[in-house]
């Protein structure tokens, strides 16, 4: 039997104030509120009072929600919350940490901004935090995302939220009725081939949907571990730019050919949404793409609800191929409410928020894909039942550090995490959706990608050199 969780949060103590960051600079006036998400600026927050700037993301709202009635009942601190959607509060944290303005205290990062706000000192390390609050137990947190928070000097400067990683969604009544068994470990040749065999199963079914959209997060996402798992790289560990090198090509190749020959209506336009509306609609025998897409697959409103089968990220030469992806607390190092910000962070990506979620929201709402025990909570594995072994499975393989075949200059799998590359990263992307949508070749979309990641690595080659 797993560990009963608690509905209540447990009762927060402070840790040792640590000292705050410079403070510098302004910053643009922010929307805020503290309770509905909008409205004017904050107001500073002072004693007992906390700025917290995320994501509008459906597990944010929640925790929203939440905060009043148990955080703040339970230890008198205030969150005023600003709440944008995702490009805009992107722009937002950006333009506030690195001015350290000081004017919110927590903001929500991804794994990718982790590790460059630290190497840039516009985040503080948590270390003694975590070692202050041992119940808020940092070993149960799942390694990789403990490892993708970190950075360079391998202090920990954020706390997850939520996590995916990447796995392969297809119809087990679609392939049975054609007399297919899915390994649990596919190659990509065989999904390559199954798409092929289900390319038309049904009327109006593609074979498989893989997003084509432009976008660093989009399209490059799910080709980069492609592209990693038949022995490609952005860069070689002394930053070589590799985009027109072979594995690189072979797996862009194979990647265009199967969305082009098998892959859905309106590929080069095809991101996650689309994608995830295909599967529902029957639209796609099969789909590659964030584990977080399941809870959507298997709700109770979804048609092909009971119908989804869910095995490992495809693979070529790698053992593993899934990408790692999490929504992070991190404090502002120019906070002067840090040891109120910790509190709040360790409530927010606590085992006890996780129960109170599934207990008073419902078990599929649960912020999932950070903590081991998760999985073992009988109520949430009654509502995702289906997927959770999968998941767990595929976020405890990545490897934010080693995910090729070689040696990488930075970390990160399905980004190369490195300040320049949303612009790099979606300039190349609508080179690739353009030979989805033919175009172009791949050999020219990749040559032209190869000279911009060329001016990216002469940037890195002369700073080491």
């Amino acid at each position: 039997m797993p560990e009963a969780v608690p509905t209540r949060p447990r009762s927060l103590r402070r840790p040792a104030r640590t000292p705050a960051g410079l403070a510098t600079g302004l910053v643009l006036a922010l929307v805020s509120s503290g309770c509905a998400g909008w409205g004017g600026g904050p107001g500073g927050s002072g004693p007992d009072s906390i700025n917290v700037l995320m994501v509008n993301n459906p597990q944010m709202v929640d925790l929203q929600r939440l905060t009043a009635a148990h955080f703040t009942a339970e230890t008198g601190i205030t969150v005023n919350f600003t709440v944008l959607p995702e490009n805009d509060v992107r722009d937002k944290i950006s333009q506030e940490f690195s001015s350290q303005a000081g004017q919110y205290d927590v903001a929500t990062l991804s794994n990718f901004e982790i590790p460059i706000y630290a190497n840039s000192g516009w985040v503080a390390p948590l270390d003694d935090y975590v070692a202050a609050d041992p119940a808020f137990d940092q070993a149960d947190i799942l390694p990789p995302m403990t490892t993708s928070l970190s950075g360079a000097d391998g202090r920990l400067y954020g706390e997850p939220f939520y996590g995916e990683s990447s796995f392969l969604m297809y119809r087990t009544d679609v392939l049975a009725a054609e007399g297919i068994e899915m390994p649990a470990r596919p190659t990509w040749p065989e999904v390559a081939d199954i798409a092929a065999r289900v390319d038309g199963a049904e009327p109006g079914m593609a074979g498989i949907c893989l997003r084509g959209q432009p976008g660093w997060g989009q399209l490059i996402a799910p080709l980069t571990t492609v592209v990693n798992t038949f022995g490609g790289t952005w860069f070689t560990k002394d930053w070589q730019a590799e985009v027109n090198g072979e594995g690189f090509t072979e797996a862009t190749q194979f990647y265009v050919d199967l969305v082009r020959e098998h892959g859905e209506t309106g590929a080069p336009q095809a991101g996650f949404t689309e994608c995830l509306n295909n599967l529902i609609q029957g639209n796609a025998a099969m789909w590659y793409d964030a584990t977080s897409a399941a809870g959507s697959l298997e709700a109770a409103d979804s048609p092909v609800k009971g119908k989804i089968g869910y095995v490992a990220a495809p693979v070529v030469e790698t053992e593993h191929s899934g990408w790692l992806y999490t929504w992070a607390w991190s404090i502002q190092q120019a906070s002067t409410n840090k040891d109120d910000a910790w509190r709040f962070i360790s409530w927010a990506s606590s085992k006890e928020y996780e129960g109170l979620v599934g207990n008073e929201l419902g078990w599929s709402r649960v912020p999932a894909g950070k903590r081991a025990s998760t999985y073992t909570i009988e109520a949430y594995l009654a509502e995702a039942s289906a997927f959770a072994r999968p998941t767990l499975d595929a976020i405890s393989t990545a490897d934010p550090l080693n995910p090729g075949v070689q040696p990488r200059p930075a970390p990160g799998i399905q980004f190369v995490d490195i300040p320049e590359f949303p612009d790099l990263g979606t300039r190349v992307s609508q080179e690739v959706s353009s030979a989805i949508a033919g175009r172009s070749t791949v050999e020219e979309a990749l040559d032209r990608g190869q000279q911009l990641a060329q001016d990216v690595a002469e940037r890195y080659q002369e700073r080491s050199g």
